[in-house]
Protein backbone atom coordinates (compact mmCIF):
# COMPACT_ATOMS: atom_id res chain seq x y z
CA UNK A 1 0.00 0.00 0.00
CA UNK A 2 1.32 3.60 -1.08
CA UNK A 3 1.41 5.64 1.68
CA UNK A 4 1.25 9.54 1.08
CA UNK A 5 3.34 12.13 2.67
CA UNK A 6 3.71 16.28 2.81
CA UNK A 7 7.24 17.79 2.15
CA UNK A 8 7.35 21.49 3.03
CA UNK A 9 10.35 23.62 2.32
CA UNK A 10 10.74 27.41 3.17
CA UNK A 11 12.05 29.68 0.58
CA UNK A 12 13.24 33.32 1.26
CA UNK A 13 15.68 36.10 0.20
CA UNK A 14 17.94 33.48 -1.65
CA UNK A 15 17.97 31.04 1.62
CA UNK A 16 16.04 27.67 1.88
CA UNK A 17 15.79 26.25 5.61
CA UNK A 18 16.36 22.55 5.32
CA UNK A 19 15.91 20.17 8.59
CA UNK A 20 18.83 17.56 9.67
CA UNK A 21 16.91 14.30 10.20
CA UNK A 22 17.35 13.09 14.06
CA UNK A 23 15.41 10.05 14.05
CA UNK A 24 13.20 7.82 11.91
CA UNK A 25 13.66 7.13 7.93
CA UNK A 26 16.33 9.22 6.46
CA UNK A 27 18.29 9.85 9.81
CA UNK A 28 21.14 11.68 9.06
CA UNK A 29 20.49 13.72 5.84
CA UNK A 30 18.87 17.53 5.58
CA UNK A 31 15.58 17.43 4.10
CA UNK A 32 12.61 19.78 4.06
CA UNK A 33 9.83 19.18 6.80
CA UNK A 34 7.16 16.67 6.22
CA UNK A 35 5.60 13.67 7.06
CA UNK A 36 2.45 11.03 6.66
CA UNK A 37 -1.01 11.69 6.60
CA UNK A 38 -2.99 11.34 9.46
CA UNK A 39 -6.55 9.93 9.48
CA UNK A 40 -9.11 12.40 7.87
CA UNK A 41 -6.31 14.74 7.30
CA UNK A 42 -6.06 16.68 4.19
CA UNK A 43 -2.39 16.50 2.11
CA UNK A 44 -2.34 20.84 2.88
CA UNK A 45 -3.12 19.82 6.36
CA UNK A 46 -0.45 17.56 6.61
CA UNK A 47 1.93 19.73 5.13
CA UNK A 48 1.09 22.71 7.63
CA UNK A 49 0.70 20.10 10.61
CA UNK A 50 4.50 18.39 9.84
CA UNK A 51 5.83 21.93 9.03
CA UNK A 52 4.81 23.53 12.70
CA UNK A 53 5.91 20.19 14.56
CA UNK A 54 9.10 19.49 13.13
CA UNK A 55 10.76 23.35 12.85
CA UNK A 56 8.35 25.42 14.57
CA UNK A 57 7.13 27.79 11.78
CA UNK A 58 3.42 28.36 10.94
CA UNK A 59 3.48 29.05 6.55
CA UNK A 60 1.49 31.97 5.61
CA UNK A 61 1.90 31.04 1.61
CA UNK A 62 1.85 27.51 1.28
CA UNK A 63 1.55 26.37 -2.37
CA UNK A 64 2.02 22.39 -3.63
CA UNK A 65 4.50 22.25 -6.04
CA UNK A 66 4.94 18.98 -7.27
CA UNK A 67 4.59 15.16 -6.58
CA UNK A 68 7.09 12.55 -6.43
CA UNK A 69 7.07 8.96 -6.18
CA UNK A 70 9.21 6.89 -4.61
CA UNK A 71 9.48 3.04 -4.77
CA UNK A 72 12.35 1.24 -3.21
CA UNK A 73 13.17 -2.40 -3.60
CA UNK A 74 11.38 -3.82 -0.45
CA UNK A 75 8.45 -2.79 -1.67
CA UNK A 76 7.58 0.35 -0.03
CA UNK A 77 5.94 3.34 -2.01
CA UNK A 78 5.45 6.79 -0.84
CA UNK A 79 3.52 9.41 -2.71
CA UNK A 80 5.11 12.81 -1.57
CA UNK A 81 3.28 15.79 -2.24
CA UNK A 82 5.87 18.87 -2.52
CA UNK A 83 5.02 22.33 -1.21
CA UNK A 84 6.81 25.52 -0.96
CA UNK A 85 6.27 28.61 1.56
CA UNK A 86 8.20 31.87 1.84
CA UNK A 87 6.21 33.74 4.44
CA UNK A 88 6.16 32.58 7.92
CA UNK A 89 5.01 33.18 11.62
CA UNK A 90 7.38 31.54 14.20
CA UNK A 91 11.25 31.45 14.71
CA UNK A 92 12.93 28.45 13.31
CA UNK A 93 14.17 25.83 16.42
CA UNK A 94 15.00 22.36 17.04
CA UNK A 95 12.30 19.16 17.88
CA UNK A 96 12.91 15.76 18.38
CA UNK A 97 13.23 15.12 14.89
CA UNK A 98 14.58 17.84 13.01
CA UNK A 99 17.17 20.69 13.59
CA UNK A 100 16.56 23.42 11.36
CA UNK A 101 19.25 25.62 9.58
CA UNK A 102 18.90 27.79 6.76
CA UNK A 103 21.12 27.12 3.91
CA UNK A 104 21.97 29.14 0.43
CA UNK A 105 20.27 28.12 -2.29
CA UNK A 106 23.80 28.52 -4.22
CA UNK A 107 25.26 26.10 -1.75
CA UNK A 108 23.37 23.00 -0.88
CA UNK A 109 24.41 20.66 1.08
CA UNK A 110 23.59 17.46 -1.54
CA UNK A 111 26.07 15.22 -0.55
CA UNK A 112 24.27 14.88 2.71
CA UNK A 113 20.81 14.96 1.53
CA UNK A 114 18.40 11.82 -0.29
CA UNK A 115 20.16 11.26 -3.78
CA UNK A 116 17.34 12.40 -6.20
CA UNK A 117 16.94 15.52 -4.57
CA UNK A 118 19.96 17.17 -6.83
CA UNK A 119 17.27 16.28 -9.87
CA UNK A 120 13.83 17.77 -8.77
CA UNK A 121 15.02 20.26 -5.99
CA UNK A 122 16.37 22.58 -8.87
CA UNK A 123 12.98 22.47 -10.28
CA UNK A 124 11.50 23.53 -7.28
CA UNK A 125 14.11 25.99 -6.64
CA UNK A 126 13.21 27.83 -9.94
CA UNK A 127 9.67 28.15 -9.62
CA UNK A 128 8.42 25.15 -11.28
CA UNK A 129 5.45 22.77 -10.93
CA UNK A 130 6.49 19.04 -11.15
CA UNK A 131 6.06 15.00 -11.21
CA UNK A 132 8.74 12.87 -11.10
CA UNK A 133 9.71 9.59 -9.62
CA UNK A 134 12.48 7.65 -7.97
CA UNK A 135 13.56 4.46 -7.49
CA UNK A 136 15.92 3.46 -4.42
CA UNK A 137 17.59 0.15 -3.60
CA UNK A 138 17.13 -1.36 -0.08
CA UNK A 139 20.57 0.37 0.95
CA UNK A 140 18.93 3.82 -0.02
CA UNK A 141 20.73 4.24 -3.12
CA UNK A 142 19.30 6.11 -6.45
CA UNK A 143 18.44 3.38 -8.81
CA UNK A 144 16.38 5.28 -11.21
CA UNK A 145 14.63 8.74 -11.68
CA UNK A 146 12.20 10.60 -14.35
CA UNK A 147 11.56 14.63 -13.17
CA UNK A 148 9.30 16.73 -15.36
CA UNK A 149 7.84 20.01 -15.40
CA UNK A 150 4.18 20.30 -15.42
CA UNK A 151 3.74 24.00 -16.48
Amino acid sequence: MKRVDSLCYIIKEGRILLGMKKRGFGVGLWNGFGGKADAGETIFETAVRELREESGVDAMDLEKRGIISFSFEDGKEIEVHVFVASNFSGEPCETDEMKPQWFDISDLPFDKMWASDLYWLPLLLSGDTFRGQAVFSDDNKLVSYNFEKIK
